[in-house]
């Protein structure tokens, strides 16, 4: 594709395409040696150019302009580009690949990485962004094989999803009303377990996970509840978790607003107490109103069948871990620390092949930066 000038200044890492039509090319910034090395044998090598990059990336939105290009992967990656940089010397009709892919791993350190890349385009280069040059490959974090087939999951929302999915399929809720909960029915009000599980999480700090979600279920959290009413009914439902012999828990509004739960079990007196901070707080709000999903359901234990086995549902968190539970039932699940743990075959199939890919193009929202 190049001319023997043009191939000795390309950085020594870039494994080229064949391509001469920038618009037909490709280039996949891939983080890390080893998923770079899987990338490079995965790829189409006609279109698709592959350059890994190793080491810490300067974060360009703190680093003076000529520290940033003394770094050497900075340097890397716009010796690839072949845009040049600074106002002098940029030029985007020069780019080599109208299709810049960034490609890193599904999990918190890929997504700084990611974060890192595209504040070094929107800050020196932005015009490639306008442009939509720039995309984000999305790896999957999960594959699960369940007999022959097989399948990738981009995130754990997905994984979640398809574990619902998994986990109310020949399934049902029998509530103590009588009612049934099946099917798509089912499906919904797992997803809203699960949404108010998140918000039960942002409170577990503070206090036990079964008591905050019995607390909510009997109304203490919302905006004008009766706290001596909704304690009592609290401790009510705190007391489906006993076993037998347990004391019975008893609940009470407390000094400076806090509820106080007690009991005394096997000679020893246990005590919760939820504060007043915690009470009137945001997410206790948001979790009141996640709550009313639930009217009528748990009023007293229900039960989840599926199949051969039955467990007792005392509110959202317990369905929850029953259906996530079932939906893993039969399903080989391998987590993805990092690209570098795909071989070839299954980079092409999830991250590079065109037809089966996913990418997000980015853009600016409001503005490009001066």
């Amino acid at each position: 594709r190049k001319t023997a000038m043009e191939i000795s200044s390309l950085p020594g890492k870039l494994a080229d395409c064949q391509e001469r039509d920038p618009a037909k090319s490709e280039l996949f910034i891939v983080e890390g040696d080893s998923a770079g090395g899987s990338a490079k044998q995965a790829r189409n090598r006609e279109n698709q150019a592959v350059l890994p990059l190793r080491g810490k990336i300067l974060n360009v939105e703190r680093a003076r302009f000529d520290r940033m290009l003394s770094s050497e992967l900075i340097g890397t990656l716009i010796l690839a580009l072949g845009t040049g940089i600074g106002r002098d010397d940029f030029n985007a009709d020069k780019l080599r690949y109208h299709k810049i892919i960034l490609m890193a791993d599904a999990d918190v350190d890929g997504a700084h990485i990611r974060t890192l890349l595209l504040t070094f385009f929107y800050r020196q280069m932005p015009e490639l962004i306008t442009r939509g040059h720039v995309y984000i490959a999305q790896p999957p974090l999960y594959k699960v094989s369940k007999g022959k087939q097989s399948r990738y999951l981009k995130d754990q929302a997905e994984m979640d999803a398809y574990l619902i999915e998994e986990g109310s399929s020949e399934a049902e809720l029998d509530l103590s009303t009588g009612e049934r909960r099946l099917g798509l029915d089912l499906q919904s009000l797992v997803r809203e377990a699960k949404a108010f599980s998140a918000s039960v999480d942002r409170l577990s700090q503070r206090a036990p996970a079964f008591a905050i979600e019995q607390a909510a279920l009997a109304g203490l959290f919302a905006e004008h509840s009766d706290m001596a009413t909704a304690s009592a009914a609290a401790a009510v439902r705190l007391n489906l978790y006993a076993e037998e012999g347990d004391g019975e828990w008893t609940g009470a509004p407390g000094e400076q607003g806090a509820v106080v739960f007690t009991r005394t079990r096997r000679a020893v007196q246990e005590t919760i107490v939820l504060e007043e901070t915690l009470i009137r707080s945001l997410d206790a709000r948001r979790l009141a109103e996640r709550a009313a999903a639930f009217d009528g359901v748990f009023v007293a234990p229900a039960t989840y069948r599926r199949k051969d086995k039955s467990t007792t549902i005392r509110g959202p968190l317990d369905l929850l871990t029953a259906v996530l539970d079932a939906g893993k039932k039969g399903l080989s699940i391998q987590r993805y620390k990092g690209l570098g743990e795909m071989n070839p075959e299954q980079l092409w199939e999830t991250t590079l092949d065109v037809n089966a890919r996913t990418l997000l193009l980015t853009f600016f929202y409001r503005q490009m930066p001066e």
